[in-house]
């Protein structure tokens, strides 16, 4: 009956989705209304379309003028604060002369979404040429939205890559129907991001527009990396965009079947995003905007002047169903392998999700096994940060394997990290002042004229809800909350790693939207910018190194073997993590420690130093989780789960 029951299901969905195709001829006719309603007034008549003073754009121009073909200049600047990130945005859409490229993989409704999206509207309507491109399963959250952007200026066009079903939004029953008729297709998602200003200035890295990427929610925000690029290869990211603009899985909104009935029926709504939930953050914000001083000397004046710069991008043609010109169109995961490969002393390696390839696998297991092998460590999410539990269930069932086998040193995020580079006082986490002595005073019920830590201060705020997607929302409706973060022992405002990036040798340097896992191998569309500069590598290594800080991670390590029959324990361990469904050995090789300073430990130590067990304390395989019927679920995918892997 069950199995009869799921055929009828699919079988009324498959009717559903036939009965709301558009056709043709009403395709055309909604598009016709929104080209239409379009408004052709431009309010400057400018040939800079009345761009306000932009300094991070003037980077642009002047490594430009520092160029030339053989000896090309740029400037670069990492962009860790995600206040940072959004007052650059900002400035150079504000400092738009001519046009204004957006692609990215999530666009949500929220304060920093409208905020941006009116940010781009008005630099439409100076002139600016706007295009923005998202993929499907992240796209805003409303087809009221998407009609009204469809509709909304001649200047601003908007489309949506890889829309499974011909919709820009898609239900539980659509979402299985994609999943039963065209799985492949449903997981190939265009990850990359950039955001190009006049062909001058470039952001690229991990953050998307969602409050969260920006430290502007309340309850759990990203830890992320972007890097800005000023100079000549700004246009080889133009390029790219281009590709993906023009590629036969990016279509206009206005002809996506439920945006087209939209406008069929209602017409083009009203254009507004002014409904702030936090409307004096975002005044705070744009002010700081107009400011084009605090922008100087907080963001330009720190940008370094480097050399050549390389773009490294996946194209559309990654996404065909011919293999071998797939296969042409990958250019991320070989070139950041070369990178990895040719590390002499040392890789440095940041991702979310330490979820390996089985080609991953082999490459740093031929690093390892070379006479003096590069030390590799590892930044990466512990369970109580991740925002992707099942993805972490594979990353703990490897743990032997990428300590003993690849030599990795890993170093896990916590969900409190003491020394975070995040602007506490715009999470809205609580009203802030602060005290002469440097502690917190929150003006809270309850707590008013209380000193307290930052750490306190942080851990005094509710449970996070769940966000709107992830880096995994083609698993979304896996019914198992894979897009929540795990339930922990206090509650707070709790932070995940989020950050992609890479440094050899302390010589390169990688910021890009690559987790390095299997999806940007094979299904997502990824890129990154190579910068081969001792200080740059030398600034992003010291980030991702206070990334991995007792103050901010764990240190995995092997945990104490058994008193009796530690050799069997560990070959069992080691059979069972072989067998590729079941993996049902009770005890694990590895397990979380905490740095405890005293006398005898005044420095951190990495994992194989012979002083390590004498300064740190193990504190368990998932410490600051609240073990329950999640405990059980990260058991259970790391039994069962291992054919996961290539879509994790």
């Amino acid at each position: 009956m069950h199995v009869l029951t799921r055929a009828a299901v699919l079988a009324l969905t498959l009717a559903t989705a036939a009965c709301t195709t558009l056709s043709p001829a009403r395709r055309d006719a909604a598009a016709h209304i929104a080209v239409e309603a379009r408004s052709t007034e431009v309010v400057c008549e400018r040939a800079d379309a009345c761009a306000t003073p932009s300094p991070l754009r003037e980077l642009g121009e002047r490594a430009l003028a520092r160029s030339t073909p053989s000896a090309p200049q740029h400037y670069a600047l990492l962009l860790e604060y995600g206040q940072d990130a959004l007052l650059a945005r900002l400035d150079l859409i504000r400092g738009a002369q001519r046009t204004i490229d957006l692609q990215t993989y999530i666009f949500d409704e929220d304060d920093s979404g409208h905020l941006v999206l009116e940010e781009l509207l008005a630099a439409a309507r100076r002139g600016v040429q706007v295009r923005l491109l998202v993929d499907q399963l992240s796209a805003l959250r409303t087809v009221e939205t998407l009609s009204a952007l469809a509709g909304a200026h001649t200047n601003f066009e908007m489309r949506i890559y890889n829309p499974v079903l011909g919709r820009a939004r898609i239900t539980y029953p659509q979402y299985a129907l994609a999943a039963a008729c065209c799985w492949r297709r449903l997981n190939q998602r265009m990850h990359s991001k950039s955001l190009l200003v006049d062909g001058v200035v470039g952001i690229t890295g991990g953050r998307n527009y969602q409050d969260d990427y920006f430290d502007w929610s309340d309850s759990f925000n990203f830890r992320d990396r972007d890097v800005l690029i000023a100079g000549p290869v700004v246009e080889t990211m133009k390029q790219s965009f281009v590709a993906f603009w023009h590629a036969p899985l990016s279509t206009p909104v206005e002809q996506l079947a439920d945006v087209g009935r939209h406008l069929l029926r209602d017409g083009v709504p009203p254009v507004s995003f002014q409904n702030y939930q936090r409307p004096a953050r975002v005044a705070a914000m744009s002010a700081d905007a107009e400011d084009a001083d605090l922008v100087r000397q907080r963001l330009a004046d720190l940008a370094l002047a480097v050399g050549p710069v390389e773009f490294i991008g996946d194209l559309p043609g990654k996404h065909r169903r011919d293999r071998e010109a797939a296969q042409a169109s990958i250019a991320a995961t070989p070139r950041l392998r070369e990178l990895i490969e040719s590390a002499q002393d040392e890789v440095l390696l940041q991702t979310p999700y330490l979820v390996l390839s089985k080609p991953a696998e082999q490459m740093f297991a031929e690093l390892h096994a070379r006479p003096d092998p590069p030390q590799v460590l590892v930044s990466t999410n512990s369970l109580a940060a991740t925002d992707s539990f099942i993805t972490y269930a594979l990353s703990y069932k490897y743990k032997r394997r990428h300590l003993r086998d690849f030599g990795f040193h890993i170093y896990e995020y916590k969900p409190f990290p003491e020394d975070a580079p995040i602007d506490l006082e715009v999470t809205g986490a609580v009203d802030i002042s602060w005290n002469a002595d440097g502690s917190v005073n929150l003006d809270e019920s309850g707590t008013e004229g209380a000193s307290a830590t930052r750490e306190a201060v942080i851990a005094a705020r509710p449970a996070s809800v769940a966000p709107l997607t992830r880096e995994y929302s083609a698993l979304r409706y896996a019914g198992i909350g894979v897009n929540r973060q795990v339930p922990l022992n206090r509650t707070g405002l709790r932070m995940g790693l989020h950050a992609k990036s890479l440094v050899v040798d302390t010589r390169i340097g990688v910021v890009g939207t690559h987790n390095f896992d299997p999806r940007g191998d094979t299904y997502n569309t990824e890129n990154a910018v190579v910068i081969e500069d001792a200080r740059f590598a030398e600034r992003l290594a010291a980030s991702i190194r206070r990334d991995m800080s007792p103050a901010n991670a764990w240190t995995i390590a092997r945990r104490d073997s058994p008193a009796v029959f530690s050799g069997l324990d560990y070959s069992m361990a080691k059979v069972s993590e072989q067998l590729p469904i079941f993996d049902l050995w009770p005890t694990r090789y590895a397990t979380s420690f905490e740095f405890q300073p005293g006398p005898g430990c005044p420095e951190p130590l990495p994992p194989d130093a012979p002083g390590f067990r004498a300064c740190y304390a193990p504190v368990g395989d998932f410490p600051e989780v609240s073990l329950g019927w999640r405990s059980l679920m990260t058991r259970i995918f790391t039994a069962f789960g291992a054919g996961l892997v290539p879509i994790l």
